[in-house]
């Protein structure tokens, strides 16, 4: 039931398990354990701050080069740059109707620095009328209204 609402973002049954296990016993931690073994390479947080670090000195590195300079695999490199979007498609926060309006906006352009970005960002918001805003937090409220309304349950549309 959980994948059926959920897809993949749902836990695993074995997940569920372990979990439900380590919670009855008093261990309210989510974190994996420390185990024997080569430690993990995969997605975590050290690894993904290797990567942000990396990406703030140069944007324009390429996977190859991200992945020799921080020791991590090109498919777990892939994997952290890729990862899906914070939003979700289901109540996006107020403000990601910005998003394509300043992609409108800017798109096609080169800009000289950083600043000349700014001012060219700050033009495009300073665009968009009051009323647009308005009906974007409306819309929001409606479809987190439906949210709350739904009591947890999966529905689907407006």
């Amino acid at each position: 039931m959980l994948r059926q609402a959920f897809n993949d973002d749902a836990l695993g049954k074995s997940q569920v398990y372990e979990w439900f296990s380590r919670f009855k016993s008093g261990s309210m931690s989510t974190e994996d354990m420390p185990r024997p073994g080569r430690p993990s390479t995969g997605r975590n947080d050290e690894n993904i701050a290797k990567i942000k670090r990396a990406i703030d000195e140069d944007r324009r590195k390429t996977i190859d080069q991200l992945s020799e300079e921080t020791n991590i695999s090109w498919s777990m490199v892939q994997r952290i740059l890729t990862e899906e979007s914070p939003y979700s498609p289901d109540l996006p926060p107020s403000d990601s109707f910005l998003f394509p309006r300043m992609k409108r906006s800017l798109k096609g352009k080169r800009f000289r620095d950083v600043d000349e970005i700014k001012e060219n960002t700050l033009k495009a918001l300073n665009s968009i009328q009051p009323q647009e805003f308005q009906h974007c937090f409306e819309q929001w409220q409606k479809r987190w209204d439906k949210c709350i309304n739904a009591h947890g349950q999966y529905f689907e549309g407006d």
